[in-house]
């Protein structure tokens, strides 16, 4: 457990886009001793304080040594590929934080912050006014996997805090996370190989198309590690919302690409999705463009009165980071992460 300089905190999904910042956040953080990160595979990035352990959620892995010790453990470890093969991401992410979630009771571990989502949230309103609280359902939006996985734990961890009360359980709820070093990422998991880098510049997309609904909030990954860090090292447990001002749609991403706006109705666009997701030209499935269109704007009280924690950059700086990263093919030194040559 901690020791007189600081916690120890262990984090899955470590060299993800999420995880890099998270280890980072810690290993700058004066409270905490030392850091475990847990991937697949171990980079070749070394932050201070850290330490790596290859492990791979998608096969059934003992993670009570990895965990005994440890004043919290932070799991962040999620796939979103293969995105055609729901069976493949509901062994990782679900069996995946199963396991996690049985060997840090086994390991009395005291502490356990879980990366939840706007994406497990129900349909809900779109107006800053109407924002919705932690009390939310979390159904999710849609039948899309990611939402349907986020769902799914979200009721294993209300069975997980009555069978073991005596573990802090948190749970982080961001909206969409951005930096610049996870754009190739973001890019092959969302735009897939036929997106040109090069045409995100601004001034080169001749009009950026406004739907109906597509208003949805954003944040710096940065900023959400932070949050993080806090709840690692703070007395505090329960559901916490995270996302930056101000709420996106096409009006505000038109003036970070110099474009113009051109409305667009609805079955048109899904229509087009559908067939690009059918013959395999877009990997981000039709289900989760219905998602964006009904997951509800968050009030993020709770994380500014508890935590003391507020972004300390606007959701436009952190899409703009994407696109900037989009252009220049950015990355870090792990495997999910690496960058390329933007075509």
């Amino acid at each position: 457990m901690s020791t007189e300089t600081g916690k120890r905190v262990v984090v899955t999904g470590a060299t993800g886009n999420a995880g890099t910042s998270v280890v980072a956040a810690l290993a700058a953080d004066p409270g905490v001793s030392s850091v475990l990160g847990l991937a697949r595979r171990r980079p070749a990035w070394s932050p201070p304080k850290t330490e790596w352990a290859a492990v791979d959620l998608r096969r059934e892995t003992d993670l009570v040594e990895h965990f005994q010790g440890a004043d919290a453990v932070i799991h962040l470890a999620w796939a979103f590929r293969p995105t055609h093969d729901p069976r493949a991401t509901w062994r990782t992410n679900v069996l995946g934080s199963l396991q996690v979630f049985r060997d840090v009771a086994a390991a009395g571990v005291p502490a356990l912050i879980h990366a939840s989502s706007v994406g497990a949230y129900s349909p809900g309103p779109k107006s800053g006014e109407n924002a919705v609280a932690e009390s939310w359902p979390t159904h999710g939006a849609s039948g899309a996997s990611y939402c349907r996985e986020k769902a799914y734990l979200e009721r294993v961890l209300d069975t997980f805090e009555l069978r073991h009360p005596g573990v802090r359980v948190v749970r982080m709820r961001p909206a969409f996370l951005f930096k610049e070093e996870a754009a190739s990422e973001q890019r092959r998991i969302f735009g897939g190989r036929f997106l040109p880098g090069p045409l995100v510049r601004p001034g080169l997309l001749p009009a950026v198309p406004d739907i109906p609904g597509l208003r949805f909030q954003a944040l710096h990954t940065d900023d959400a590690a932070r949050a993080y860090a806090l709840a690692a090292t703070q007395d505090v447990s329960g559901a916490f919302n995270l996302a930056a001002d101000p709420p996106l749609d096409a009006h505000r991403l038109a003036g970070l690409l110099g474009a113009r706006v051109v409305r667009v109705p609805r079955p048109a666009v899904r229509a087009a999705l559908v067939a690009g997701w059918t013959l395999g030209l877009v990997p981000a499935s039709p289900q989760l463009f219905d998602a964006v269109l009904r997951l509800p704007l968050m009030d993020c009280t709770r994380a500014r009165v508890e935590l003391g924690w507020r972004p300390e950059h606007s959701s436009l700086d952190a899409v703009g980071e994407l696109l900037r990263g989009v252009r220049r093919g950015s990355g870090m030194e792990t495997e999910p992460l690496a960058g390329h040559k933007a075509s």
